[in-house]
């Protein structure tokens, strides 16, 4: 089996389906749908026995909520006004044992306490001078892929992958990197959905030796200006659930905890449960 992603749209006399498959992370999302929910559920469960899933995910308007249920999907995040302003619900079903079991979900709840109880206001001072703050393109699409290679054993997306990277800008994915010495040590982006005016700020990474300075939140900072100018509101994160760092940078940033996605793929170095931050940019 092909470990690609990919994107399919199903259009049917009673429904619209738009599908991610990610065999990669062995799970179906549901990215949006119109219609008859009942039939987009079917045909929803039906590519998971085609592609042999585990999980399927499927970001739904609260209205749609109900027949999830009955079709034993449960919640498990919120994105406040995903949907052109509208909440997105992030519903799953698990299809083995494995896929549902985790032994960490009692230490990730003490770790989001612990996280709220952070003071919002611990900014460090600007990094020394050596470091330049820049938007960059496809030129540093294999100087960025080198610095994921450096940090994830493995990742979600084929980041590792230069032609991933520059495919992801084509779509209009923004990347902000501090350059240090000319060379790309921290990097993240913006995922833009430009019909539903939302975007995943994701992709953050840091090399260790190059943590004190607080980079990844400035880097934040600038890719949630670029959005405000592009009229982009709602932003959102989703957070590897083990790292205290990551999420309390989020949290101190003003976003706020919206749920965790249990098993939900592959990255760092195993199977990870992913917290969901979210942001409205609109009221900074």
């Amino acid at each position: 089996m092909s470990l690609t992603t990919s994107t399919v749209y199903i259009n049917e006399s009673n429904y619209f389906l738009e599908v991610y498959l990610d065999p990669f992370n062995r799970r179906i999302r549901i990215d949006d749908y119109r219609g008859n929910t009942n039939l987009v559920l079917e045909k929803a469960e039906e590519l998971v026995r085609k592609h042999q899933a585990e999980k399927l995910i499927m970001k739904a308007r609260i209205e749609d909520t109900l027949p999830l249920y009955e079709r034993g999907l449960q919640p498990e995040a919120v994105v406040d006004r995903y949907f052109l302003g509208s909440d997105a619900h992030f519903f799953s079903k698990f299809y083995t044992v494995e896929r549902k079991k985790n032994d960490h979900w009692i230490t990730e709840d003490g770790m989001i306490h612990s996280i709220y109880q952070l003071d919002k206001a611990t900014d460090k001072p600007y990094p020394p001078k050596e470091y330049e703050l820049k938007k960059v393109n496809e030129d540093c699409a294999e100087e960025l892929a080198g610095l994921y290679r450096q940090i994830f054993q493995i990742y979600p997306t084929p980041l590792h992958d230069p032609e991933y990277v520059k495919k992801t800008m084509t779509e209009g994915t923004i990347y902000y990197v501090f350059l240090h010495q000319g060379n790309i040590v921290s990097a993240a982006s913006a995922e833009v959905n430009s019909f539903y005016k939302n975007a995943e700020l994701t992709d953050c990474a840091t090399l260790k030796e190059h943590r004190k300075y607080g980079l990844m939140k400035i880097i934040l900072r600038e890719l949630e200006g670029e959005l405000k100018r592009q009229g982009i509101y709602c932003s959102y994160s989703i957070a590897r659930s083990l790292s205290f760092g990551m999420n309390a940078v989020l949290f101190q940033l003003g976003y706020k905890y919206r749920g965790r996605l249990m098993n939900n793929c592959f990255i760092y170095d195993k199977l990870e449960n992913m917290n969901m931050w979210v942001k409205n940019l609109a009221n900074c």
